[in-house]
């Protein structure tokens, strides 16, 4: 079986949420968070950003659908294992 060869952003739409960082951008190659730590008791504030120029790259990829569909699979998975 042959690899498939796929851009380098393959996949990377999205940052990881599992080794996000407060206060600091958490990038993907689209989509961005912000994590601000809070004093005291409050609840963090979060702070989702979006590159358009980057979403406007991807969707005109010919991988954009199934890279798409990988960036939500981990995303989905991501979210199961922090819920464990």
């Amino acid at each position: 079986m042959t690899a498939i060869e796929h851009k380098p952003c393959y996949g990377t739409m999205f940052p990881d949420p599992l080794h996000a960082t407060n206060d600091r951008i958490n990038a993907g190659k689209v989509f961005s968070f912000v994590v601000v730590s809070p004093p005291g008791l409050c609840r963090a504030a979060r702070q989702v950003e979006v590159n358009r120029d980057e979403w406007n790259d991807c969707t005109r990829c010919p991988e954009f659908d199934h890279c798409y569909k990988l960036c939500m699979a981990k995303l989905a998975l991501e979210n199961a294992v922090t819920q464990v």
